[in-house]
């Protein structure tokens, strides 16, 4: 934590240059519009902020905002995600809420949205109260149907029955960014949708895409490019040499197997599309992605990438033990991190944590129940601890023992008011019926309110911002009330993958 917090590996303001010019020379190669596919996170890639130690999260919305006169958004959203009410983890929130959050983001940062278009719907219930929402607020919505033979049948997709059946989208800049929340989402589809309705209007388009990892120009086996795989472990996404290529260009270029496998499909289609040959040789060569470029410190980079391949292992290990991935999911991120030569105890905090949990169990020695351990590395590289106990969950414990440390309050004063605790623990036992046990959320509204009368409570108050961004680890997977407070404070939670009870139901 504390070299990620004072070096920097990766320069924005060169990688925004580098991205920008790259973007309009590739529009200037077309002589009405370019649409390009923008895949990952627009806003908030703490993804690449944590591998690219000095990436800004949201340096891709400023390349937007830079572009915004020659530049409009298509927005897409996969109407079965909305359906499922899938959801993006590091928020906690919905699709369906994050396309809705997205909309605010962009209009905040003055880019204009052309439409937002729920992609493969098939008359689904939410998506048709998600698309009532939007159209009567005044945003323009749009559905695609589900091509029947999409991608392989290019006969049937490239006519009148395929891209011809869904709805064009009228456009004013010569830039139009294809997005959407999530893989799957229909990006692909709705730019070649756009590209057969223009070329039936005699005009000269062209697509290219955008996407930060794998990044083309770095060994395949290089730590960040590792990472990407370990974070699409659940989708399966493998890294590979692009051969087209190399046999095109005579050099090597990382890419990953899905666009690999598309692209003679996907070359087809736009040769059938526009009437002559590809532009493209090579999945890489329609790429954009310049972030190779930004790296001014490899070896730091390196270090950040693979202190977030152990993080995904036990991201993954978590999510096996509760039924949200498959044990292939759960044994590929174990044996991406394996690969690289790393354990789970690379992870600094995460020998803390566990010895916190030992001297929990030993203290309370014929107790009855679990005894959770929990750990954090401060930004003047401490470490701090936090146990279970009847008063509050290790979460709790942790944050306010970590505040207390970053105070310079002594152990033995408390922040939380006798009261306060009191008035909150006959609540939950006497009205709720549940433990007396604070869990993080409820931690905070406590210290909150003991605050307005305790300036000592007051000055930890004051320290909760240097959380942001640290890294911490707990031996049991947290509640949600746990992982909802550790998620707002900007904190890098991984947990080992074990749960805090042994009831089934916690709600």
């Amino acid at each position: 934590m504390p070299d990620s917090q004072t070096k920097i590996g990766f320069d924005n303001e060169h990688y925004l240059r580098e991205q920008s010019a790259a973007i309009m020379e590739r529009v200037e190669r077309f002589q009405d519009k370019l649409y390009l596919e923008f895949g990952g996170k627009i806003l908030y890639d703490y993804h690449a902020a944590r591998v690219l130690p000095g990436f800004d999260a949201n340096v891709k919305m400023r390349l937007l905002h830079q572009l915004r006169d020659q530049a409009e958004i298509l927005l897409c959203i996969y109407a079965g995600d909305i359906e499922r009410r899938k959801m993006r983890a590091d928020f906690g929130i919905a699709y369906d809420a994050d396309a809705l959050k997205l909309i605010d983001d962009l209009r905040d940062w003055q880019i204009d949205l052309a439409g937002v278009i729920i992609t493969r719907y098939d008359g689904q219930p939410a998506a048709d109260i998600f698309r009532n929402k939007l159209a009567r607020r005044g945003i323009r919505v749009y559905t695609h149907q589900f091509i029947r033979g999409y991608p392989t049948d290019v006969e049937r997709i490239v006519s009148d029955d395929g891209f011809g059946a869904n709805t064009y989208i009228e456009t004013s800049k010569p830039l139009v960014v294809v997005t959407g929340p999530g893989p799957g989402s229909g990006k692909l589809a709705t730019c070649l949708t756009m590209l057969y309705h223009d070329y039936r209007q005699g005009l000269t388009s062209g697509y290219a895409k955008f996407e930060t990892f794998p990044i083309w120009n770095l060994p395949l086996k290089h730590p960040v490019n590792v990472a990407y795989e370990a974070a699409t472990a659940e989708l399966q996404d493998r890294n590979m040499i692009d051969p087209f290529h190399l046999e095109s260009a005579g050099r090597s270029a990382v890419n990953y197997n899905r666009d690999i496998e598309i692209f003679p499909v996907l070359r087809r289609i736009m040769e059938k599309i526009t009437g002559r040959e590809s532009v493209y040789v090579s999945p890489t060569d329609m790429g954009v992605n310049q972030a190779g470029f930004g790296i001014v410190d490899d070896e730091l980079v390196r270090g950040a990438a693979r202190q977030e391949i152990i993080r995904r292992y036990f991201r993954y290990a978590c999510e096996y033990v509760m039924g949200f991935v498959n044990e292939e999911t759960a044994q590929r991120a174990e044996l991406l991190m394996r690969e690289q030569e790393l354990s789970p105890e690379d992870r600094p905090v995460v020998a803390p944590a566990r010895q916190a949990a030992a001297e929990a169990e030993e203290r309370r020695k014929g107790h009855a129940g679990i005894f959770c351990g929990a750990a954090i590395q401060l930004p003047d590289g401490r470490f701090v601890t936090g146990k279970n106990s009847e008063l509050m969950h290790a979460a709790s414990s942790l944050v306010l023992n970590a505040i207390k440390a970053l105070a310079g309050i002594p152990d033995n004063i408390h922040l939380l008011s006798p009261m306060v605790i009191e008035s909150i623990a006959r609540l939950k036992t006497n009205t709720l019926g549940k433990p007396i046990s604070l869990d993080l959320d409820e931690t905070l509204i406590a210290l909150s309110i003991s605050a307005a009368t305790n300036p000592t409570a007051q000055l930890a108050v004051d320290h909760l911002q240097q959380l942001k961004g640290g890294e911490a680890h707990m031996t049991h997977i947290p509640t949600p009330g746990d992982e909802a407070g550790l998620r707002d404070l900007g904190v890098q939670l991984t947990t080992d993958p074990q749960f805090s009870s042994s009831r089934l139901f916690t709600g």
